[in-house]
């Protein structure tokens, strides 16, 4: 949902903090699993829902200021973990794949929503595209090799992250029709 009209860099601006501010909250739904140092988080779905509802520069500049806020020590991590730490950590390419992955989505939706679109788009941005510099990274930092990287960093979190492009479709195609509803022309504006 690109960003236009009067006042759309303003507006486009408070969105992307507010998604930010999303995937921060939804950090903090995070479960550890014992048998890796990658979190089980909400983190997935705040970028699958800056994609659907921003669009690809708005997207991915959310998940830019979010990743810059968490770097910089502010505790919306996965478990409120902050600081550069966490950027050069096992988990540090996951939060590389969400600019990259919040990029994607939006790309991908571009023209009509559908949930079908917004389905896939997820599925692909806000999983696949984001495991790749995640578990290279964690392959990287863990001295892992590449299947090891995909077990530990991938493969636990792919059930979960279906379910989660899912509800983010779901919301997402909602608010696009709640929008239409309201007698605006187009998408949303943001």
């Amino acid at each position: 949902m690109a960003v236009r009209g009067k006042g759309s860099e303003v507006r486009g601006m408070v969105m992307a903090a507010l998604m930010a501010a999303v995937t921060g909250a939804l950090a903090y739904v995070a479960v550890p699993l014992p048998f890796t140092q990658v979190p089980i988080s909400g983190q997935n779905l705040g970028v699958m829902l800056s994609g659907l509802l921003l669009g690809p520069w708005w997207g991915g500049l959310s998940m830019v200021l979010y990743v810059l806020l968490v770097a910089l020590g502010v505790p919306i991590g996965a478990r409120g973990h902050a600081g550069l730490g966490v950027l050069l950590g096992p988990t540090g390419g996951y939060l590389i794949g969400f600019i990259i992955g919040a990029f994607v989505i939006g790309w991908f939706v571009r023209g009509r929503l559908t949930i079908f679109r917004a389905l896939v788009g997820s599925v692909v941005g806000g999983a696949l595209v984001a495991y790749i510099p995640g578990a290279a990274w964690l392959a990287h930092v863990g001295h892992l090799t590449a299947g090891q990287a995909i077990t530990l960093g991938v493969l636990p979190f792919i059930p979960g992250d279906l379910v989660k492009a899912v509800i983010a479709a779901v919301a997402a195609v909602g608010v696009d029709r709640a929008y239409s509803l309201a007698g605006v022309r187009g998408r949303a504006p943001w």
